[in-house]
């Protein structure tokens, strides 16, 4: 929250809002393996297997090793209830990659691929923009330029003069970037390719500004 404070007597208090946009020139996946079985160990090697043969199918595409990361790893029993008791029926294991790509274009292609070497689970598939910050100073831009025509529109109206600099600037806080995002609980392979559209990026700005007048 930034403000620029001075003595306000008489003044209008008014807000803004600023939209900028930027096209995602990269893409962070989230992808792997959820299984369940009655043998932990049988359950942990099949599950590093299918983990080696999708980093391998990722590194055949041309995705650096150290865009590869572990993002979700767990092992928990499962139970059934049976007459009111608590059964133990096996193991649910979930092993997740989080994968940075470069650029957006090539993201279903990826899917694609881990898919056909093991993968059965996308947590997510979110944009991003390295023209981020710009993006987001040019929302707060228009969001002050916004303010001050509605403050000039009401001094007008009132027959009002105003003061050319603000008393006053408060940047209100909310949700200035929206990633596009995909979610899925589980990615069927099939023989239709995996199509995703990135879109644009939203960069959301808001101000509340107070002038005085006279």
């Amino acid at each position: 929250m930034k403000e620029l404070e001075q003595v306000c007597d008489f003044t209008i208090e008014v807000t803004g809002e600023g939209v900028a946009t930027a096209v995602p020139d990269e893409t962070v996946v989230t992808l792997g393996v959820s299984d369940e079985g009655d043998s932990l160990g049988e359950l942990q090697a099949d599950h590093a297997l299918k983990i080696e043969a999708i980093i391998q199918a990722l590194l055949a595409l041309g995705v650096p090793r150290e865009n590869i990361s572990t993002a979700q790893y767990t092992i928990e029993p499962q139970y059934d209830f049976i007459d009111g008791k608590q059964v133990f029926r096996g193991y649910r294991a979930v092993h997740l990659l989080r994968v940075a790509i470069d650029g957006a274009k090539d993201t279903g292609r990826i899917i694609d691929a881990a898919v056909a070497n093991g993968a059965n689970m996308v947590s997510d598939v979110t944009f991003r923009s390295t023209n981020a910050d710009e993006a987001r100073r040019k929302a707060l831009t228009l969001a002050v330029r916004d303010a001050e025509a509605k403050a000039l529109a009401i001094a007008a109206t009132l027959g009002v003069s105003l003061s050319a600099i603000p008393c006053k600037v408060m940047e209100t806080p909310g949700r200035s970037f929206e990633p596009v995002m995909f979610k899925s609980a589980s990615i069927p392979a099939g023989d239709a390719g995996t199509s995703i559209e990135p879109g644009t990026l939203s960069f959301r700005a808001s101000v509340r500004v107070w002038y005085v007048y006279g």
